[in-house]
């Protein structure tokens, strides 16, 4: 699934549902999913969170197949300035 298609499917998800801050999801090479102000777009930018993740492990994550604090755990993924943003997150894909 390309960053693209997952962006489009976030944006899907994100309707009638808040999401406050900024948030990125860092899949190196392969670009990043940026959410910020009730959408979601592949275009890089400053965030208060980033979480660097795999495209394959994006993919996981969102569709449940991969437990954020497990994840932590195995080094699957990685969250950098604020956690508490990151947790939010939580909330909208449950």
């Amino acid at each position: 699934m390309a960053l693209e298609e997952i962006a489009e499917g976030i944006r899907k998800g994100l309707t009638g549902k808040s999401f406050e801050g900024t948030l990125k999801f860092d899949c190196g090479a392969d670009g990043v999913v940026v959410l910020a102000e009730g959408t979601a777009d592949t275009q890089d930018r400053e965030t208060d969170c980033t979480i660097a993740i795999s495209q394959e492990n994006l993919t996981k994550l969102l569709t449940g197949k991969l437990n954020p604090m497990t994840g932590i755990m195995m080094g699957k993924l990685k969250v950098s300035g604020d956690v508490s943003t990151a947790m939010k997150l939580g909330k909208l894909i449950s």
